[in-house]
Formats: C-alpha cells, sequence, structure tokens
C-alpha cells in the first residue's frame, strides 16, 4: 500500500504597512495563517508548513531594532503555543518558521517543527545569513543557526527544514538526505529580479540530486513602505524526479496541497544511487576554511 501524505505550502499576502505597529501586524499575520491551516485542514491535508517569518512582512528590508518586538521563545513563545493547540486539533504536523529568541539580544530566524498531537519535536534554525543589498539585512537581526542539519519524525514522515537563502548550499540539502529526509520544507522570502530564475531550478535539483520531496514556500506580493521587489509567491511541490507537481499562483494568498507518495523516494533511490556513489574520502576540500 502506498505511503501518501497530504502536504500543503502556505503563502501569505501582507496587505499592511510596516509603518503599522509589530502587535498589530502579528495579529493581523497571524489570524490570516490560522484561517489557511483550517482551510488545509478542511482538504484533509497531515503537514503543512507556511512562508518565513509569518507572523510579520519580511522586515528585514530594513535596520530597526522596533522588530526585535516580533522574537519569542521557542517553545514556550504564544505562536509555538498556538500552533501546538492547532496541530492537536487537526492531528496536523506544521512546520513553523518565526523569529526566535534564545536570550535577551541573542536572536535565530528559525522554524519550529511541531507533531499531529501537539507535541514539540524540534528546531531548526537558519545556517546561511545574507546581508546584502537590496534590502535583505538578516545579519542586523539573526545569528547563524547553530543545531545542524536536524531530521524530525513526524506521525507521518520524517521532515527537514532549510530556511530561504539556505537553499543556495547545496552541502545542506545533502544533509537532511543523509539524516533520513522524506519531505524538505524552504521557507523562503525571495523577490523578482534577484532570484526568480533560480526559484524553479534550485529546489527541483535538490530534490533531484537527494531523492526526495522538496516544499518551495516563498511570499506574494510586494511589502510597503520598503518596496525592495515583488515577492513572486509560486509556492510549490516537487518530488524526487525534481519534477513540480503542484503550484501557486504569484500574486496572492493560497493553500499549495498536494498527495506525496513517500514510496516514490525508493523508487528513484533504486534507479539513480547516488547514495551509494557518493565519495566522501574526497570531500575534504569541501569543508575547509
Amino acid at each position: 500500500m502506498a505511503r501518501i501524505v497530504r502536504s500543503a505550502v502556505i503563502q501569505t499576502k501582507f496587505d499592511g504597512s510596516g509603518n503599522d505597529s509589530v502587535a498589530q501586524v502579528k495579529k493581523e499575520m497571524t489570524d490570516k495563517v490560522v484561517a489557511q491551516i483550517e482551510e488545509a485542514a478542511a482538504q484533509g491535508v497531515q503537514v503543512a508548513c507556511p512562508q518565513e517569518l509569518f507572523v510579520g512582512p519580511y522586515f528585514c528590508a530594513e535596520q530597526n531594532i522596533k522588530w526585535y518586538d516580533l522574537v519569542e521563545r521557542i517553545p514556550d513563545g504564544p505562536t509555538t503555543r498556538l500552533m501546538q493547540q492547532l496541530a492537536k486539533k487537526h492531528q496536523m504536523a506544521l512546520v513553523v518558521p518565526i523569529y526566535e529568541e534564545e536570550n535577551t539580544g541573542v536572536y535565530y530566524n528559525t522554524a519550529a517543527v511541531i507533531d499531529a498531537d501537539g507535541t514539540f519535536l524540534g528546531k531548526f534554525r537558519k545556517i546561511h545569513i545574507p546581508h546584502c543589498n537590496p534590502g535583505f539585512w538578516e545579519k542586523f537581526y539573526f545569528r547563524p543557526g547553530n543545531m545542524g542539519y536536524p531530521v524530525f519524525q513526524t506521525r507521518y514522515a520524517r521532515v527537514g527544514v532549510y530556511i530561504c537563502y539556505d537553499r543556495h548550499f547545496p552541502e545542506g540539502w545533502r544533509a537532511l538526505g543523509l539524516g533520513g529526509a522524506e519531505i524538505v520544507f524552504n521557507p523562503s522570502a525571495t523577490v523578482a529580479g534577484l532570484s526568480e530564475y533560480l526559484w524553479k531550478l534550485e529546489q527541483p535539483a535538490a530534490a533531484c540530486a537527494n531523492a526526495y520531496f522538496v516544499g518551495a514556500i516563498n511570499r506574494p506580493g510586494t511589502e510597503g513602505p520598503w518596496n525592495i521587489g515583488e515577492f513572486y509567491g509560486q509556492s510549490y511541490f516537487c518530488d524526487p524526479r525534481g519534477k513540480i507537481i503542484a503550484e501557486a499562483p504569484r500574486d496572492k494568498s493560497a493553500v499549495v496541497v498536494a498527495d506525496l507518495d513517500l514510496d516514490t523516494i525508493r523508487d528513484v533511490r533504486n534507479v539513480w544511487q547516488f547514495y551509494r556513489d557518493r565519495r566522501p574520502d574526497t570531500y575534504d576540500s569541501l569543508v575547509a576554511p
């Protein structure tokens, strides 16, 4: 019997302004995502992931300490607790990308992973932190992740997470595959003109190279007042052969649902023996300073 996991990637348009209060922005975006999770639940979704830093705009478009007010403890913060309640209510595993406070002044771009009974399984902290023009000033807000590349055994599948800029680094994709990931979610915030030509190239290539499913999530629309570019949406799932099997529009909120047949992973790996034919004994230079 096929192992089918109904999964969702969730993109959410920010209709407010970066000039709004942090509390107002957080409430509006959280309410939107909760409604989208409910929509996913109505379609029988078992595993879901919203976009990067979903409780606000992509605030890294500026360097402003007011956005430090978005930080929360994980798992003891309000958003993780809310998502645990939703996970238990809908028997849905959730990947929850939020702004984490470890200690005062020590902040990470993080995704909490919650199982279908509401259990907090652990977290992934974004490893690679960009700081580049136009408007991706992430080193102002985040320390680099320090928890490696964990894979989480949920009720339905073994899930990995790689966040936005991480996707440009193939080593982490491979580490997640070696760790047993069957679905890797990549919540992102990326704009047209900068990396759109890579959007449907890198994640399918990673899925193919590692023979697992990838759920790629991007924001839709233009966010004021910064207007650093159009977040072009087009969240999607691709299969272990690198084929895109479900996709969102570019300019509006959407819940993209796909049935992922995890048995495909074995089928593909039995043909393409990349894991068998690896030569780690020749890779020392890849980890040289």
